[in-house]
């Protein structure tokens, strides 16, 4: 069996397993959390295919990353994760693609938290 290329489309279960939605107790995708979002964010669309199979593409997978990254790692609530996905900085675009496959999300967060902290640590002192 040869393996698939890298731009075909992905079945929810390969989908889920390579955003890292894998049920620890029996080793199998959480497609239903996929199924989830895709109620919850309008932006996730994947092909939908005789008897209801979902195909994802590589950008509804690299927006996938991203809620999964917002929701399951920086605890965000849906509409939490829905009001920064909306906002200039979340919106899915190239940077914000790369900074997901090259693992740069979390230290830019991290980054634009120390400089708020900084703005609001100035604002207090100067009341």
């Amino acid at each position: 069996m040869s393996e698939k290329d890298k731009n075909a489309y992905k079945t929810i279960a390969e989908a889920a397993k390579e955003i890292g939605l894998i049920n620890k107790k029996n080793n199998k995708a959480n497609t239903h959390t996929l199924r989830f979002w895709e109620k919850n964010f309008k932006q996730i669309k994947p092909k939908i295919l005789s008897g209801n199979r979902r195909y994802y593409s590589n950008k509804d997978i690299s927006f996938l990353k991203i809620v999964h990254e917002l929701l399951k790692k920086q605890r965000f609530t849906i509409e939490g994760a829905k009001r920064a996905l909306n906002t200039q900085t979340f919106k899915l675009d190239d940077s914000v693609d790369e900074s997901i496959k090259n693992k740069n999300f979390k230290v830019s967060l991290k980054k634009r938290a120390s400089k708020i902290k900084l703005i609001l640590n100035k604002i207090k002192t100067n009341k």
